[in-house]
């Protein structure tokens, strides 16, 4: 009976063990089709390399039972040798170009392997139904916080039945010793001293996590998407008009900041365009009150400085009042004309008149959105102007956004996946020519590309120091 409960308590503990950790998955493909096949077998799953194209593998393998696929990927040579007519089609095609071995692959990693594929080949590695950002990299997630709830109460069970099974073994050698055994109750079980102990250590433990794993996430703000003093919209001016990123971020290609533009970049196009398309005077009139331009002349205001909060108003009062007017087809302000002006007249001096300088006259204090730690370099210019990387590969679809939110973590481990996943861009870039050896081994074909770990990327005083 004793030795029952003991198999049982296992198999359970190994049984959730399996279904938590060993279930089949795209990104544990992604890892083993690295360390193995990339270097023979071309990323996309749709164009041959050394070795063929490797999508649709399962659906040319479907006339034959799932373990000949299985046993073609750990050893091609013996399935070839058995006369297995897929093998000898494949081998008749590809030969003498022989497939390494990998018979340390289990069957749920080769399920993982195969789901990769599929999905490179379907999907292109896209977020099914979501954005088109494709060379975005994952962030290096920790597991999920079920799985840790999940073995947590697994232990539990199993210390559990592990304190029975002592207090049964117990009260048999009491009962050999011709003493009376003790039953305990359960309560009696869960205040004994191994039961406290296991306690305050899973609370030790759980607390430890927790505190490291906030620690380290402390000022990631993932999602973060706060109200701005204008109603300013990337999906008109990015998307709609297709204003080029570096056209109002100019210093992201020159210097370490993708720094807020300045409202004299603004007025580049405002200066003739008056009204959005969205929000009509209420919200460009925030511009041309903090920087002093006169809509209805349209010129610069002199000495704005020192023009008073009343003749501020009284001047972008009119205009707003003219343009409804001119809106609506009338001689003069109705009511709901004025109540317009008043309420565009009210957001505009709560959006300029901060607490820094209490005036309307002044740049506008726009929400940082992205920030990275002090001890955390990074340089806007080195990304941008010499890898050569698109805004969005960070920023994701900013030309889709209403309002920008901060789309990827920013984490250590969604910067580490980049900088191992993204391709260094050789051609044709003069910062690069210092790399002779990755240069001729490229044109060899002996290297299918280089990343940014491969030139030192990882390398710790390159981002900390």
């Amino acid at each position: 009976m004793l030795l029952k409960r003991i198999c049982w308590v296992f198999t359970l503990f190994f049984a959730a063990s399996i279904s938590l950790f060993a279930a089949p998955t795209i990104e544990e493909g992604k890892t083993l089709f690295t360390a193995n096949c990339a270097a023979c077998h071309n990323k996309n799953m749709k164009d041959n390399l050394t070795g063929p194209a490797l999508g649709g593998t399962e659906e040319r393998w479907s006339a034959f039972p799932q373990k000949d696929l299985y046993t073609w990927i750990r050893n091609s040579q013996s399935l070839i040798a058995s006369g297995h007519p897929r093998a000898t089609e494949l081998w008749a095609k590809w030969k003498p170009t022989m497939m390494n071995n990998f018979p340390g692959l289990t069957d749920d990693q080769i399920a993982s392997l195969l789901l990769y594929i599929n999905d490179q080949y379907v999907n292109g590695g896209k977020p099914k139904g979501g954005g088109d950002v494709a060379d975005t990299p994952a962030e290096e997630k920790t597991d999920a916080p079920w799985m840790f709830i999940s073995l947590t109460l697994i232990l539990a069970l199993l210390a559990f039945a592990l304190m029975r099974i002592i207090n049964n073994l117990s009260n048999i050698t009491r009962v050999q010793s011709g003493q009376t055994p003790i039953n305990k109750t359960l309560t009696q079980t869960l205040t004994t001293k191994g039961a406290i102990a296991f306690l305050v250590f899973a609370v030790t433990l759980i607390f430890g996590y927790k505190t490291v794993d906030n620690a380290t996430r402390m000022g990631r703000e993932q999602d973060y998407e706060p109200d701005q003093p204008i109603a300013f919209s990337h999906k008109v001016h990015a998307g709609t008009n297709k204003i080029d990123c570096q056209y109002c971020h100019d210093s992201a290609r020159r210097s370490k900041h993708s720094s807020i533009p300045g409202t004299n970049t603004c007025m580049n196009c405002h200066a003739a365009v008056k009204k959005g398309t969205q929000t009509g005077t209420s919200e460009i009139t925030k511009i041309f009150a903090s920087i002093g331009y006169d809509p209805i002349q349209s010129k610069y205001i002199p000495d704005y400085e020192s023009w008073s909060d009343k003749q501020i108003e009284d001047l972008y009062k009119k205009w707003i009042g003219q343009e409804y007017m001119a809106a609506n087809s009338l001689t003069a302000l109705d009511d709901n004309g004025r109540m317009t002006v008043e309420n565009q007249w009210e957001g505009v001096v709560k959006a300029l008149k901060n607490d820094l300088n209490g005036k309307i006259q002044g740049p506008i204090e726009w929400t940082r959105i992205h920030n990275l730690p002090d001890h955390v370099y990074f340089n806007h210019s080195q990304h941008v102007s010499v890898g050569q990387i698109t805004c969005q590969k960070c920023h994701g679809q900013v030309q889709e956004m209403e309002v920008v939110a901060q789309y990827s973590s920013l984490g250590m481990g969604w910067c580490v996946s980049c900088h191992r996943e993204t391709e260094v861009k050789f051609a044709d870039n003069a910062y690069y020519e210092q790399y002779e050896r990755y240069h001729q081994e490229l044109a060899s074909g002996k290297r299918e590309k280089v990343t940014v770990e491969d030139i030192g990327g990882l390398e710790c005083q390159k981002c900390h120091y």
